[in-house]
């Protein structure tokens, strides 16, 4: 991938998709498929033909598809699996039949089994159940993985399935009702602060342990797979470790000030035990994560603090110089 190469950031509105993008012009790329201009619902197959027509990409980064929490997920799995489903179909299928040289599609940490062994490797992936609260969209993502595999034992497409840690960071969604777990606990104690409220409720028993990554440094490590890893097997994006949903708490209880109690609720359910991904071979290449937790806990919130981007009616604030697409991100109740 040249800086010159035609790139398409297809999902260039998630939160994934704009940290791509980001990344992209900070390393010199110039050379940007419009992806609106062309196609702005990627669940139309018709319109994304017309994109692929219109715009002919070289490379193409697969971040769309919606998500959602554990509530969302008990709610409308239908919905976010037919959703994605389409998504991959539509945008793997197209961009097959127009040559492009590379795509790189993310996939998601809840593709592994629920009991898997950690950290997580992909030769788990396929080899038992998945967490039934996020099964169905669970479902669908792996269906992605294995239309990349497919496409490339069938036709020689060099098409390569990434999974990332949960990602957060500016641009991040957050709505207390469909958050990832890190904007909404941020948002929670920052208002919890505010009102002077004794104690925050968070859901489950904050014993769960998840990795987390700073969406940066996950979108610096898609564009390093992108040029360096042409590789038939899936290929694991992480940090550098795990923690439980309680130490992540009392960090951002940290970063927040927050001097009120942490209460958990184990009436909800906690997800999955432990998620904690094996990204040696991508280290092994020779990339490394460049953010400790704590500091992208801190510029996270900085970010979001910041009254003068917040936006009251979507929960969300601009990003400096870009705006913030829809994102319908995993709730506070969902644990990864």
């Amino acid at each position: 991938m040249e800086k010159h190469s035609r790139i398409l950031v297809a999902g260039s509105q998630t939160l994934a998709g704009k940290a791509i993008q980001r990344q992209l012009v900070q390393q010199g790329y110039t050379n940007f498929v419009d992806e609106s201009g062309g196609a702005s619902d990627l669940n139309d197959s018709a319109q994304v033909d017309t994109l692929f027509t219109d715009s002919s990409p070289e490379y193409v980064f697969l971040a769309a598809g919606k998500s959602g929490g554990i509530a969302a997920n008990q709610k409308n799995p239908a919905s976010l699996m037919i959703d994605n489903l389409s998504v991959v179909c539509n945008v793997i299928g197209t961009a097959h039949r127009h040559g492009v040289k590379k795509l790189l599609y993310l996939a998601s940490s809840c593709c592994y089994p629920r009991e898997c062994p950690q950290p997580m490797n992909v030769d788990s992936l396929f080899s038992g159940p998945l967490e039934p609260t996020n099964a169905a969209y669970a479902t669908a993502k792996l269906a992605g993985v294995r239309l990349c595999e497919a496409y490339r034992q069938q036709y020689g497409s060099n098409f390569v399935p990434v999974i990332p840690a949960n990602e957060f960071g500016p641009g991040d969604h957050f709505s207390l009702e469909d958050s990832h777990v890190i904007p909404a606990l941020l948002r929670k104690m920052y208002e919890a602060k505010l009102s002077g409220a004794e104690s925050v409720a968070i859901w489950g028993t904050g014993t769960p342990q998840r990795e987390f990554i700073f969406v940066d440094d996950m979108a610096d490590a898609c564009i390093f797979v992108m040029r360096e890893y042409d590789g038939s097997r899936p290929i694991n994006i992480g940090g550098d470790s795990a923690l439980s949903i309680k130490e992540l708490a009392e960090l951002i209880k940290q970063v927040v000030d927050y001097q009120g109690r942490l209460s958990f609720d184990t009436s909800r359910p906690d997800g999955m035990p432990i998620k904690m991904l094996d990204s040696s071979e991508l280290m092994t290449l020779g990339w490394q994560p460049k953010t400790k937790l704590l500091d992208a806990l801190s510029i996270t919130y900085e970010w979001w603090s910041g009254g003068q981007h917040f936006n009251v009616e979507s929960d969300t604030p601009s990003y400096e110089g870009s705006g913030v697409g829809e994102r319908t991100g995993r709730a506070e109740d969902e644990t990864g």
